[in-house]
């Protein structure tokens, strides 16, 4: 019985995250906010039936009343989020609330399936963030001194990344985090959002040359810290986004192409000098060779992703716990082997569909500076998203990051949930600067209506005053030859106010 429940469950997961995943891009061609609505309706419903099924099977697997009580306060956690965004950020993106919960619900079955006192942390780390954060939008959109503190951003991100090369533990071959009070902080996923505000500063003061060389001096820094402890994973996505933010405000392809090819020599120079580093490259070229040594994290996720096949084994069907580091690095494996290469890539797209909206709010905001912090934090977020699975499925090298919102980590967890609320920021800001620009278009109209009666008037005086002067001046030749001087006089001065007024508006 307990196997026909996994298996029809594990279907009906499948097809109700197919249908969130179609809403996730059709409503993109959508206009009419009514049906926007009940397309976010029906996204939210199947979010949470994708949810309730998987605890079901849990529950019904270990017959633990645990498990119950976990999903009971992720609805609650949910609900709350859903309260913030709807009732004190109304203009909130929802799409980008619904991908957030989404994530995290899936982060959350995969980890109580695999370890459960592992979920329970990420659910608490999880409540919190969404606590604290529950004021950065509003700080984002009003807080105008954010661009002030560009050198404060800087030394920040610099004294956090020398502290692990100090004081950090090594975990993979790299200095990662350190440990204060019982509790673990890996600095690298709080700089890189503090990089991005410092790059967005610099660039917003000015893009020339020497700026320019100033900026990616103390991004250098930033990176030969983290190649120095080397985390190349987080130094690979701190080089891409300040490539891509340079070329975004400079609009100079030299900069992307020199950049990028920099990036190549400096890849190929790391796999000579590091020894973790040519390890997984040799795993990545052929992982069977050395299966029981350095091949074995990327076969066993091979292994994994090859038996689940499209459908998956279903929950506690599998042995995900056989894989490596899969409630972290490759947690992405664990999720196909018992939920299918389908949900697998439902889980790519929702990823993909958070990338375009973040790049969607940087295309639109006019606001340079913000514009700049938008796109570098959409970078981050899709940099990592790649690197991770494409480490998983062999696509390239693994490079120990974390899937954000769904693998296990504290740090990785939190700064993800403070980027989004961020990117709810920025989205509210560019429909603040909406607004001010209908208002100033209806003002604008508003003007010129109240305007063009008194321009009328002003020619109807002139044209009764001309007429009086004919009836009076008679044919005298000399009042002739002066009101001839006069009438163009005048019509002229009525011409340029009348110009001063088209430029004016």
């Amino acid at each position: 019985m307990l196997h026909l429940i996994t298996e029809i469950s594990k279907y009906v997961m499948i097809f109700l995250f197919m249908i969130y995943t179609y809403y996730s891009f059709a409503i993109l061609g959508v206009k009419k906010e009514a049906r926007q609505q009940r397309m976010y309706k029906s996204q939210t419903s199947c979010m949470m039936l994708i949810h309730l099924d998987a605890y079901l099977v849990l529950f019904a697997s270990q017959m633990e009343i645990r498990y119950l009580i976990f999903y009971a306060a992720q609805v609650a956690f949910v609900l709350f989020l859903f309260l913030i965004y709807r009732v004190i950020y109304k203009r909130a993106a929802r799409m980008v609330v619904n991908h957030m919960c989404m994530l995290m619900l899936i982060g959350f079955i995969i980890l109580a399936r695999l370890d459960f006192e592992s979920a329970v942390k990420q659910f608490e780390i999880a409540v919190l963030a969404s606590v604290v954060t529950i004021f950065i939008p509003q700080l984002i959109r009003k807080l105008k001194a954010l661009r002030k503190f560009t050198w404060v951003y800087g030394i920040v991100g610099i004294l956090a990344l020398g502290i692990v090369l100090v004081l950090g533990q090594m975990t993979g071959g790299a200095y990662l985090s350190f440990t204060i009070a019982g509790i673990t902080f890996q600095p690298s996923e709080f700089v890189k959002i503090i990089f991005v505000f410092f790059i967005a500063c610099m660039l917003y003061q000015s893009t020339d040359f020497r700026q320019i060389c100033i900026t990616t001096a103390a991004a250098a820094i930033h990176v030969l810290i983290l190649v120095v402890s080397t985390d190349l994973g987080a130094a690979l996505i701190f080089f891409i986004t300040y490539i891509i933010m340079l070329y975004a405000a400079t609009k100079k392809p030299l900069y992307l192409f020199g950049g990028l090819g920099v990036g190549c020599l400096a890849a190929v120079a790391a796999s000579k000098l590091f020894s973790h580093v040519r390890v997984r490259v040799e795993a990545w070229l052929d992982p069977f060779a050395n299966i029981s040594g350095s091949g074995w994290q990327v076969a066993q996720s091979l292994f994994a992703i090859g038996t689940g096949g499209w459908a998956g084994l279903g929950l506690f069907q599998g042995m995900p716990e056989k894989i490596p580091v899969g409630t972290s690095d490759f947690v992405f494996a664990a999720i196909v082997e018992e939920m299918g290469s389908a949900f697998g890539i439902c889980i790519i797209l929702v990823c993909l569909s958070c990338f375009i909206m973040f790049l969607n709010i940087a295309m639109q905001i006019r606001d340079p500076f913000y514009r700049l912090i938008a796109l570098g934090l959409g970078s981050v977020y899709g940099i990592q998203v790649f690197l991770n699975i494409g480490g998983v499925i062999k696509c390239i090298p693994s490079t120990g990051l974390t899937l954000p919102l769904v693998s296990y980590g504290g740090s990785s967890i939190l700064c993800t949930i403070l980027m989004f609320a961020i990117i709810q920021g920025l989205y509210i800001f560019r429909q603040d600067e909406g607004e001010a620009d209908a208002k100033k278009q209806f003002g604008q109209k508003k003007s010129r209506r109240a305007g063009k009666p008194v321009e009328r008037k002003r020619d109807r005086s002139d044209r009764s005053g001309q007429s009086d002067r004919r009836k009076s001046g008679g044919g005298s030749s000399e009042k002739t030859k002066s009101g001839r001087g006069r009438t163009p006089e005048k019509n002229g001065s009525d011409y340029r106010q009348d110009g001063e007024i088209e430029e004016i508006w």
